[in-house]
């Protein structure tokens, strides 16, 4: 994590003057089964695509919204990287994956009986979206969607 000292003037005005988002009542789902028997799916923030597709455009005002799905039958070292932000150090993702997208270490988990299963896909979205009103009200309904197509009782939110 970079200390907000170490960025450039113009972005630490940038974190000063940003109208963070507040939303209150914070909507909470009480689990409704032991942790051992849930299902479980990783949302990241990394700008991870599976190799081919087509990467986060850093063209798009505000951020690209949009998310790519990821197979959970990926090896997640293969994932790229398109997260444009240079606010953050990209050595861990770039060193390895599973510090954007921890899938390996969830398979330990399942493996291990600590969650039930894990999902047959997990989902990437870019970071640093500065207007997310076109994410809020487009990308994360459908996320939510095919979340509740694949059963998932936990997703786990991975932010970069």
């Amino acid at each position: 994590m970079v200390e907000t000292s170490t960025l450039s003037d113009g972005l630490q005005d940038f974190l000063k003057t940003y109208p963070w988002r507040r939303i209150d009542p914070v909507p909470v789902a009480s689990l409704e089964k032991p942790i051992s028997e849930c299902n479980v799916a990783l949302v990241s923030s990394a700008g991870f695509v599976v190799p081919g597709e087509e990467p986060f455009s850093g063209s798009v005002r505000g951020g690209d919204f949009s998310f790519r799905v990821i197979p959970d039958s990926i090896d997640v070292q293969s994932l790229e990287e398109h997260h444009s932000s240079d606010s953050f150090s990209h050595a861990g993702v770039e060193a390895d994956r599973n510090m954007g997208l921890p899938l390996d270490r969830l398979h330990e988990l399942a493996a291990a009986g600590e969650i039930g299963s894990v999902a047959p896909r997990h989902f990437s979205v870019m970071g640093s979206i500065t207007a997310p009103n076109r994410f809020v009200k487009r990308t994360l309904p459908m996320i939510a969607n095919l979340l509740v197509e694949d059963h998932v009782d936990i997703a786990l939110m991975v932010p970069v």
